[in-house]
């Protein structure tokens, strides 16, 4: 059986896996990387089935919100409200989710709504990467 796991790059991997937890409900999984000097390089997490690498490049990486205080055209692309780069992940409960996510500081970038495939809305984490959860219909 084939499976696809999004890789996600942080400019600080140990923060994102505790803010992912406390907003998203993520926990961490699997190994944990780091490369001796403080950076952790690598981590993996799960939310109910669904899984994701966190990485980090190296120290000239730049998350989406600091490649937009950078870069015009990046601050355009992330003016929209959908999801142009990020992770689509399924949720029994996406009210509880979405309140959730709202209370621990999330940046909510679309409202739930309800579609005719299921119930949605999309958040931005501290670093800018963009998260579409959904509750099937």
């Amino acid at each position: 059986m084939a499976s696809a796991i999004p890789m996600i790059s942080y400019e600080d991997v140990g923060a994102a896996v505790d803010w992912l937890g406390e907003a998203f409900g993520f926990r961490e999984s699997g190994e944990r990387f780091d490369d001796g000097e403080g950076h952790v390089t690598h981590a993996e997490l799960s939310l109910d089935g669904a899984t994701v690498f966190l990485g980090w490049p190296g120290p000239d990486y730049r998350s989406p919100k600091h490649h937009a205080e950078e870069c015009e055209q990046a601050r355009r692309w992330l003016d929209t409200p959908w999801v142009v780069d990020g992770v689509h992940v399924e949720v029994g409960n996406l009210d509880a989710h979405y309140e959730r996510a709202k209370a621990a500081g999330a940046t909510i970038i679309r409202e739930p709504e309800d579609l005719p495939f299921g119930r949605l809305y999309s958040a931005e984490d501290p670093e800018g990467h963009r998260w579409m959860f959904m509750q099937p219909a």
